[in-house]
């Protein structure tokens, strides 16, 4: 297993809920940018839904495109998150490569995804395989 460590700039703009369910509780939806730098260079696009208050307690659902080079290798692939915020504990946060999503340079990855958060700056420590 090999490990991709970097920073990235995320840019997050809330986007109108068309579901009348999820418009009556406490559903939102996100889009997100984000600009990678370090063993992933590129850019990603993500749709997220939440709900709660993800200062508080809440959950979140994701699904982002990577678009880029991983250690000098071109390509994209998909990653899923999901995670559990419980009276501002994170539980449960997961973000790993959809199967078979991986594309150019890139086909048959795999791996996880962690994301670290300090001092309002994000990096990333990806652990992936390639065949």
């Amino acid at each position: 297993m090999k490990h991709a460590k970097g920073t990235f700039n995320v840019k997050i703009t809330p986007e109108k809920v068309d579901n009348i369910a999820a418009q009556t509780a406490t559903v939102g939806r996100n889009s997100i940018e984000k600009q990678l730098e370090g063993a992933i260079v590129g850019v990603s696009h993500a749709e997220m839904l939440w709900s709660g208050d993800p200062s508080t307690s809440g959950a979140y659902v994701a699904i982002e495109k990577v678009i880029g080079s991983l250690d000098g290798r071109e390509g994209t692939f998909m990653l899923m998150h999901s995670a559990v915020m419980n009276r501002g504990t994170p539980e449960d946060w997961q973000i790993r490569v959809i199967p078979d999503s991986g594309t150019g340079e890139l086909a048959g990855i795999s791996g996880k995804l962690s994301i670290e958060i300090s001092g309002g700056k994000h990096s990333y420590d990806f652990a992936y395989e390639l065949p």
